[in-house]
C-alpha cells in the first residue's frame, strides 16, 4: 500500500479564512453565541494531528436557549407566517449556496473529518440535491378529503370530513461525525419543508462544516429561530436535547447503542422519535455474477469514506466456486489505494476520524485474528496508537459468531466468508441485530429478486452498493432503527395528522 501523510492546505482560501478565525460559536435565534458556560471544545485535523480551532461546549442551558428561539420562530415569529412557496425559496437559496461554495465546504469537510477529498467533492452535490428536493416538497403536502358512513345526524345536516398535515413542532436533530454534512441536510432539509423550526447538533468531532452551512442559512434568508445549531457534548448537549420537555420530535443518526439512550430520554414528554442506527451490510455474491464488476463494487462498498458509513459492505458471503478469485481480487484493488492526508487528490483512503476511532478499529481486527481469522491484506495498524492510519483489511478464514463479523466495526474492514447453499446464505445475512443495507450480486433478474424479498434490510442493492438519491428513503429493520430519511417518506416524519369533521 502507498502511504502519502504530508501536510497539506485547503486550496480554497475561503476555506482557509474559515479555518484562521480558531473560535467557532453557536447560532442560537440567527445570532452567534457562546456557550453559557463560556467552556469550548479542542478540534482536530486527524490527518496531522494539528489543532483545527475551538468550538463552543454547549450543554443543557444552551439547547434550552435554542429550544426558547426555535418555539418563538414556530408559533409567533416570522418563520411561523411563512407561506409553503417562501420555504421553498429559502431552501432553494440554500442549495444555490451551497453550490456556490461547494470546494470549501469539500476542502473544510475533508480536513476536519478526515475522508479523501473526491469523497467529499462528491458529497457536497447531494447535500444540495436534497435542499431543492424537499423546496419542491413545501407546496404538496396536502391533506384529504373523505365520504364517509355516519348514520346518524341532525335533520338535514351532512358531514364534512378532512385531515390537514401540520408541522409536528420544535424538532432536535442530532447527527454524527462520519458524513457532517450529508447527514445535517438529512435532518434539516425535510423538517423545514414541513414548516417545523429545528435544534441541530453537530458530532463534536466534526462541527466545522455545520457551522459554516450555519451561515448560509443566515445568508439564505432563513428567519430568527428557525435553525439553531448547538456545538457541544453527546452526554450533555445530545442528552439534554433527547430530554427537553418542549422539544416534539428528535431525529437522530448514530450507533444503536446511542439510539436506545435517545429513546430512553424521549420518554420525559413522549415526543416522537426517528432513528437511523448501525449496520453490518452483508453483500452476496451468487456464482453468475459479473466478475470484474463485484471486485470493483464491493472494494468502493467497504473503503468509501474509509469504511466510515453505516451502510458499508461489511460482511461478504461469496459462492465457494467464485471465493478465492473474488477475495484476490478485492485485496488486491484495497491493496493498491494510496492512504494518507485527504486533501491530497491521490488519496483513496484518509485518516480516521481520530485516534481513538483507528484503535478501536484495529481491537476488532486484532480480536478476529486471535479467534483464528486471517488478514489477507492490512491487518497492522500505520503509525503509533495516537495515530489515525488504518488501512483497508480483508480477513479470511472467518466464522458467523467472530465479533467482527457480528459487530459493527465503522472502518474498512471487510469479513469474508464462502457459502454453497443459497438458503444457508440467506439465513447466516439475517442473522444479525441489523437490517440497514444489503446487496446482490447475480446475473439472474429472478433470483436478485427472489433474494431482495428474503433479506431483511431497509435497503438492497442489485449488482451495486451505496448509490443514492434524494428520491429514495434510508432506514433500517431491527436494531437499525425506525424512521425514513430520504424520500418523500421523510416529510412524514416531521407532520402531525389532523382529522376535522364538521357537521354542515
Amino acid at each position: 500500500m502507498n502511504i502519502e501523510t504530508e501536510y497539506l492546505k485547503p486550496s480554497d482560501p475561503d476555506a482557509q479564512a474559515f479555518l484562521d478565525r480558531q473560535q467557532h460559536r453557536m447560532f442560537i435565534n440567527n445570532e452567534w453565541v457562546d456557550a453559557a458556560s463560556g467552556e469550548q471544545i479542542e478540534t482536530f485535523n486527524p490527518a496531522t494531528g494539528e489543532l483545527l480551532g475551538k468550538i463552543a461546549a454547549g450543554d443543557s442551558d444552551d439547547v434550552d436557549r435554542a429550544v426558547k428561539a426555535a418555539r418563538h420562530a414556530l408559533e409567533e415569529g416570522e418563520w411561523s407566517r411563512f407561506t409553503p412557496r417562501q420555504r421553498e425559496a429559502v431552501l432553494w437559496k440554500l442549495a444555490d449556496l451551497v453550490d456556490k461554495h461547494r470546494q470549501e465546504l469539500a476542502e473544510l469537510e475533508t480536513i476536519d473529518q478526515g475522508k479523501p477529498i473526491y469523497v467529499s467533492q462528491a458529497e457536497v452535490p447531494i447535500i444540495s440535491e436534497d435542499f431543492r428536493f424537499y423546496a419542491g416538497m413545501c407546496t404538496k403536502i396536502e391533506g384529504e378529503t373523505f365520504t364517509t358512513s355516519i348514520d346518524w345526524l341532525p335533520e338535514g345536516k351532512e358531514v364534512f370530513s378532512y385531515t390537514s398535515k401540520e408541522p409536528v413542532g420544535v424538532v432536535g436533530a442530532i447527527v454524527p461525525w462520519n458524513s457532517p454534512l450529508i447527514m445535517a441536510a438529512f435532518k434539516l432539509a425535510p423538517a423545514l419543508a414541513a414548516g417545523c423550526s429545528v435544534v441541530l447538533k453537530p458530532a463534536e468531532l466534526t462541527s466545522l462544516t455545520t457551522i459554516r452551512l450555519a451561515e448560509l442559512i443566515k445568508e439564505a434568508g432563513f428567519p430568527p429561530g428557525a435553525v439553531n445549531i448547538v456545538t457541544g457534548y453527546g452526554h450533555t448537549a445530545g442528552a439534554a436535547i433527547a430530554a427537553h420537555p418542549d422539544i416534539d420530535k428528535v431525529a437522530f443518526t448514530g450507533s444503536t447503542n446511542t439510539g436506545r439512550a435517545i429513546m430512553d430520554g424521549a420518554k420525559s414528554n413522549l415526543k416522537k422519535v426517528s432513528l437511523e442506527l448501525g449496520g453490518k451490510s452483508p453483500m452476496i455474491f451468487l456464482e453468475d455474477c459479473n466478475i470484474e464488476q463485484a471486485i470493483a463494487g464491493a472494494a468502493n462498498a467497504i473503503s468509501w469514506n474509509n469504511g466510515q458509513i453505516c451502510l458499508a459492505g461489511s460482511r461478504l458471503y461469496a459462492h465457494k466456486n467464485i471465493f478465492d478469485q473474488l477475495v484476490e481480487g478485492i485485496s488486491n484493488v484495497l491493496g493498491s489505494m494510496t492512504i494518507g492526508n485527504g486533501l491530497n487528490p491521490e488519496t483513496a483512503i484518509g485518516p480516521m476520524v481520530s485516534p481513538t476511532q483507528a484503535n478501536r478499529i484495529m481491537s476488532y481486527v486484532q480480536s478476529g485474528l486471535e479467534d483464528g481469522a486471517e488478514a489477507d491484506i492490512g491487518g497492522q495498524k500505520i503509525g503509533s496508537d495516537s495515530g489515525c492510519y488504518v488501512p483497508p483489511t480483508v480477513m479470511v478464514n472467518t466464522n458467523h459468531d467472530m465479533s467482527c463479523v457480528q459487530e459493527e466495526i465503522f472502518g474498512p474492514v471487510l469479513s469474508c466468508m464462502p457459502f454453497d447453499d443459497i438458503d444457508e446464505v440467506i439465513k447466516l445475512a439475517n442473522d444479525s441485530i441489523y437490517g440497514l443495507g444489503a446487496s446482490v450480486w447475480t446475473e439472474s433478474h429472478s433470483s436478485a429478486i427472489k433474494l431482495s424479498k428474503q433479506i431483511k434490510s431497509g435497503t438492497v442493492w442489485i449488482n451495486s452498493h451505496l448509490i443514492f438519491d434524494a428520491s429514495l428513503p434510508i432506514g433500517g429493520y431491527k436494531q437499525s432503527g425506525f424512521g425514513r430519511d430520504r424520500g418523500v417518506q421523510a416529510v412524514e416524519n416531521y407532520l402531525e395528522t389532523k382529522t376535522v369533521i364538521s357537521t354542515i
